[in-house]
């Protein structure tokens, strides 16, 4: 029988049971499992999402294009790539547990734990704007959107991330943001969907979802993090206080810069590619 829009589907059973599973296998297995069990952990939790979008609208990534929901595992590995090269030079954060892997090992487990990131944050986006409170910012305050302000948006962009890659004890938080900048501007002049073409109409729904969306990711990403090996751990100067798992308290502030600039790196790399309903 052809499964109906608004049921529970079996894919959110599928992720019910993995992270029932794997949840707990990551944090007490003994020995180092996160870099096996990780994946098919956060697997679990895009499904049960992606269930849950359904659930309330109908709809989902996987209803819509299975294709496109596989291809969005494809470009997140090389995208998340782009920020541990940028930690390359700021060293804020490191994998404990992690130095018994050969250079292959390492790189092939991280590709395929670094898949989920992009899915992740936007099927929640997904289910944050299934809410009816976030029509509430579909009218507020009106970004300009003038030739100049894109230039200066470049130029604050590569000053940014500049300064973040020569002071990076200092400028090190340029890393959320900087990518913002300088893609913001690239998308417009490309004709890719980008921020501004709706906050110049003052429709603020997009980044509120995108937002609200890294930060209820980042709090699991924490969460199971925290008694994972391998795990990360965190060197931020300044802000090392008020800890949430391992993160400091400031850092989750750096999530919501995070979701923009995955959606600014999707439109730029795959601008013909998924739809999400978080763009309605």
């Amino acid at each position: 029988m052809k499964e109906r829009a608004n049921a529970w589907p079996a894919r959110g059973w599928t992720g019910l049971a993995l992270v029932a599973l794997f949840w707990p296998l990551n944090w007490f297995l003994p020995g180092v499992r996160t870099a096996y069990l990780f994946f098919p952990l956060w697997l679990g939790y895009i499904l049960i999402v992606d269930g849950l979008v359904q659930k309330r609208t109908g709809t989902s990534i996987w209803l819509r294009s299975r294709k496109d929901f596989v291809l969005l595992f494809v470009l997140s590995a090389p995208v998340w790539w782009l920020f541990e090269w940028i930690n390359e030079r700021t060293e804020n954060w490191e994998y404990v547990g992690s130095g018994g892997f050969s250079w292959l090992e390492y790189h092939v487990l991280c590709t395929i734990n670094f898949s989920i990131v992009i899915p992740a944050v936007f099927e929640t986006a997904e289910l944050v704007r299934s809410f009816d409170w976030v029509e509430r910012f579909g009218s507020r305050r009106r970004v300009p959107a003038s030739p100049g302000v894109f230039v200066a948006s470049l130029l604050i962009g590569i000053a940014m991330l500049a300064a973040l890659l020569i002071w990076p004890n200092y400028f090190y938080p340029f890393t959320w943001g900087a990518v913002v900048f300088i893609l913001e501007p690239v998308n417009h002049w490309l004709g890719r969907p980008h921020l501004l073409q709706r906050l110049q109409h003052g429709d603020w729904r997009l980044v509120t979802s995108l937002s609200l969306g890294a930060l209820l990711c980042g709090f699991f990403w924490e969460l199971w993090n925290y008694y994972s090996l391998p795990k990360w751990i965190y060197h931020t100067p300044g802000a090392e206080f008020l800890h949430v798992f391992e993160m400091p308290m400031l850092g989750y502030c750096g999530y919501i810069p995070f979701a923009l600039e995955l959606y600014l790196l999707k439109n730029f790399l795959w601008p013909g590619g998924a739809k999400f309903q978080f763009e309605k």
